[in-house]
Protein backbone atom coordinates (compact mmCIF):
# COMPACT_ATOMS: atom_id res chain seq x y z
CA UNK A 1 0.00 0.00 0.00
CA UNK A 2 1.36 3.37 -1.00
CA UNK A 3 1.80 6.03 1.64
CA UNK A 4 1.94 8.81 -0.94
CA UNK A 5 -0.49 11.45 0.36
CA UNK A 6 -1.94 12.18 -3.07
CA UNK A 7 -2.46 8.48 -3.84
CA UNK A 8 -4.28 8.05 -0.52
CA UNK A 9 -6.50 11.08 -1.06
CA UNK A 10 -7.34 10.01 -4.62
CA UNK A 11 -8.38 6.59 -3.28
CA UNK A 12 -10.78 8.37 -0.92
CA UNK A 13 -12.12 10.40 -3.84
CA UNK A 14 -12.68 7.23 -5.84
CA UNK A 15 -14.61 5.55 -3.00
CA UNK A 16 -16.86 8.57 -2.47
CA UNK A 17 -17.46 8.82 -6.23
CA UNK A 18 -18.51 5.16 -6.24
CA UNK A 19 -21.00 5.85 -3.45
CA UNK A 20 -22.33 8.89 -5.31
CA UNK A 21 -22.90 6.76 -8.41
CA UNK A 22 -24.77 4.14 -6.40
CA UNK A 23 -26.89 6.85 -4.76
CA UNK A 24 -27.91 8.19 -8.18
CA UNK A 25 -29.04 4.84 -9.62
CA UNK A 26 -32.78 4.70 -10.17
CA UNK A 27 -33.04 1.24 -8.58
CA UNK A 28 -31.46 2.37 -5.31
CA UNK A 29 -34.08 2.25 -2.55
CA UNK A 30 -34.60 5.16 -0.13
CA UNK A 31 -33.28 3.00 2.72
CA UNK A 32 -30.09 2.23 0.79
CA UNK A 33 -29.74 5.92 -0.13
CA UNK A 34 -29.90 6.86 3.55
CA UNK A 35 -27.20 4.28 4.30
CA UNK A 36 -25.05 5.72 1.51
CA UNK A 37 -25.47 9.22 2.93
CA UNK A 38 -24.18 7.96 6.28
CA UNK A 39 -21.16 6.29 4.69
CA UNK A 40 -20.35 9.40 2.66
CA UNK A 41 -20.64 11.70 5.66
CA UNK A 42 -18.22 9.53 7.61
CA UNK A 43 -15.77 9.26 4.71
CA UNK A 44 -15.84 13.01 4.04
CA UNK A 45 -15.41 13.85 7.72
CA UNK A 46 -12.28 11.72 7.94
CA UNK A 47 -10.94 12.88 4.56
CA UNK A 48 -11.35 16.61 5.15
CA UNK A 49 -9.91 16.27 8.65
CA UNK A 50 -6.74 14.66 7.30
CA UNK A 51 -6.37 17.19 4.50
CA UNK A 52 -6.92 20.11 6.86
CA UNK A 53 -4.64 18.76 9.57
CA UNK A 54 -1.78 17.42 7.45
CA UNK A 55 -1.71 18.20 3.75
CA UNK A 56 -3.00 21.75 3.58
CA UNK A 57 -0.89 23.32 6.35
CA UNK A 58 2.28 21.53 5.27
CA UNK A 59 1.85 22.35 1.59
CA UNK A 60 1.00 25.93 2.52
CA UNK A 61 4.26 26.21 4.46
CA UNK A 62 6.41 24.47 1.85
CA UNK A 63 4.83 25.67 -1.42
CA UNK A 64 3.76 29.30 -0.91
CA UNK A 65 2.70 29.61 -4.56
CA UNK A 66 -0.27 27.35 -3.78
CA UNK A 67 -1.62 29.42 -0.89
CA UNK A 68 -4.64 30.70 -2.85
CA UNK A 69 -5.59 27.12 -3.79
CA UNK A 70 -5.28 26.04 -0.19
CA UNK A 71 -7.40 28.91 1.11
CA UNK A 72 -10.09 28.13 -1.47
CA UNK A 73 -9.95 24.46 -0.51
CA UNK A 74 -10.48 25.33 3.16
CA UNK A 75 -13.57 27.30 2.14
CA UNK A 76 -14.87 24.45 -0.01
CA UNK A 77 -14.39 22.11 2.95
CA UNK A 78 -16.31 24.55 5.12
CA UNK A 79 -19.30 24.46 2.74
CA UNK A 80 -19.24 20.64 2.70
CA UNK A 81 -18.90 20.59 6.49
CA UNK A 82 -21.99 22.80 6.86
CA UNK A 83 -24.01 20.62 4.51
CA UNK A 84 -22.78 17.45 6.22
CA UNK A 85 -23.68 18.78 9.67
CA UNK A 86 -27.13 19.78 8.44
CA UNK A 87 -27.68 16.35 6.92
CA UNK A 88 -26.50 14.61 10.07
CA UNK A 89 -29.02 16.59 12.09
CA UNK A 90 -31.96 16.23 9.71
CA UNK A 91 -34.89 13.88 9.77
CA UNK A 92 -33.89 11.35 7.11
CA UNK A 93 -37.45 11.26 5.81
CA UNK A 94 -37.57 15.01 5.20
CA UNK A 95 -38.36 15.99 1.63
CA UNK A 96 -35.18 18.11 1.72
CA UNK A 97 -32.83 15.32 2.86
CA UNK A 98 -31.94 13.80 -0.52
CA UNK A 99 -31.89 17.17 -2.37
CA UNK A 100 -29.47 18.52 0.26
CA UNK A 101 -27.27 15.47 -0.28
CA UNK A 102 -27.36 16.15 -4.03
CA UNK A 103 -26.06 19.66 -3.36
CA UNK A 104 -23.31 18.16 -1.20
CA UNK A 105 -22.40 15.79 -4.05
CA UNK A 106 -22.16 18.71 -6.49
CA UNK A 107 -19.86 20.61 -4.15
CA UNK A 108 -17.65 17.59 -3.51
CA UNK A 109 -17.38 16.77 -7.21
CA UNK A 110 -16.33 20.35 -7.97
CA UNK A 111 -13.73 20.27 -5.19
CA UNK A 112 -12.34 16.87 -6.25
CA UNK A 113 -12.07 17.99 -9.87
CA UNK A 114 -10.07 21.07 -8.88
CA UNK A 115 -7.82 19.08 -6.57
CA UNK A 116 -7.09 16.28 -9.01
CA UNK A 117 -6.77 18.37 -12.18
CA UNK A 118 -5.14 21.53 -10.87
CA UNK A 119 -3.91 21.33 -7.31
CA UNK A 120 -2.48 17.83 -6.89
CA UNK A 121 -0.29 18.01 -10.03
CA UNK A 122 1.24 21.24 -8.72
CA UNK A 123 1.84 19.69 -5.30
CA UNK A 124 3.43 16.63 -6.89
CA UNK A 125 5.70 18.84 -9.01
CA UNK A 126 6.77 20.91 -6.00
CA UNK A 127 7.35 18.16 -3.42
CA UNK A 128 9.47 15.04 -3.51
CA UNK A 129 8.08 11.52 -3.41
CA UNK A 130 9.71 11.12 -0.03
CA UNK A 131 7.96 14.20 1.33
CA UNK A 132 4.56 13.08 -0.03
CA UNK A 133 5.14 9.65 1.53
CA UNK A 134 5.93 11.27 4.88
CA UNK A 135 2.69 13.24 4.71
CA UNK A 136 0.76 10.12 3.72
CA UNK A 137 2.26 8.16 6.61
CA UNK A 138 1.25 10.95 8.96
CA UNK A 139 -2.32 10.85 7.60
CA UNK A 140 -2.48 7.06 7.97
CA UNK A 141 -1.29 7.34 11.57
CA UNK A 142 -3.98 9.93 12.35
CA UNK A 143 -6.81 8.18 10.51
CA UNK A 144 -7.90 5.76 13.27
CA UNK A 145 -8.51 8.65 15.68
CA UNK A 146 -9.97 11.07 13.12
CA UNK A 147 -13.51 12.37 13.67
CA UNK A 148 -16.11 10.24 11.89
CA UNK A 149 -19.26 12.27 12.38
CA UNK A 150 -19.79 15.81 11.08
CA UNK A 151 -20.81 17.05 14.53
CA UNK A 152 -17.89 15.36 16.33
CA UNK A 153 -15.54 17.97 17.80
CA UNK A 154 -12.22 18.20 16.05
CA UNK A 155 -9.35 20.50 15.36
CA UNK A 156 -10.85 21.03 11.89
CA UNK A 157 -12.90 24.07 12.88
CA UNK A 158 -9.92 25.57 14.71
CA UNK A 159 -7.71 25.02 11.67
CA UNK A 160 -10.18 26.68 9.31
CA UNK A 161 -10.83 29.54 11.73
CA UNK A 162 -7.09 30.14 12.10
CA UNK A 163 -6.61 30.28 8.34
CA UNK A 164 -9.51 32.61 7.58
CA UNK A 165 -8.92 34.91 10.59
Amino acid sequence: MSTDAIVLLKADHKEVARLFTEFEKKATTPARKRAIVGKVLEALTVHTYLENEVLYPQVRAEVPALEDHILESYEEHHVVDVLAAELAGMDQTSERYFPKFTVLMENVRHHVKEEEEEWFPQVRAALSRTRLSEMGAQMLAMKPDAPRHPAQPSALKKAIDAVIA
